[in-house]
């Protein structure tokens, strides 16, 4: 089932987010296989970034809950929230 995982950034921690990329990185490469998409939500004017976005594949609930704990970001405290939802991919068609 697809996962939908909307993680906000607490303010003013873009530096705990800049010095936990390179790990975050390896996380999501390490589970490259499950995603569907992910990325970081910027500001509007791009100077900054607001939290991450990510659809990912799991078996059930208790898999995304898993995968969002021990993402390194997480791990780090960067997350002020964290809003995992069931998602179904509609567009484009396969």
């Amino acid at each position: 089932m697809l996962y939908a995982i909307l993680c906000t950034d607490k303010p003013g921690h873009q530096q705990l987010r800049a010095d936990n990329r390179p790990a975050h990185l390896d996380y999501l490469e390490a589970h490259a296989a499950q995603i569907l998409i992910a990325g970081p939500l910027p500001t509007e004017d791009g100077s900054a970034v607001t939290g991450s976005l990510l659809v990912l594949d799991f078996p059930d609930r208790a898999a995304a809950e898993a995968f969002a704990e021990q993402d390194p970001y997480a791990q780090a405290g960067l997350f002020e929230g964290v809003v995992i939802t069931p998602f179904r991919k509609v567009f484009p068609k396969d």
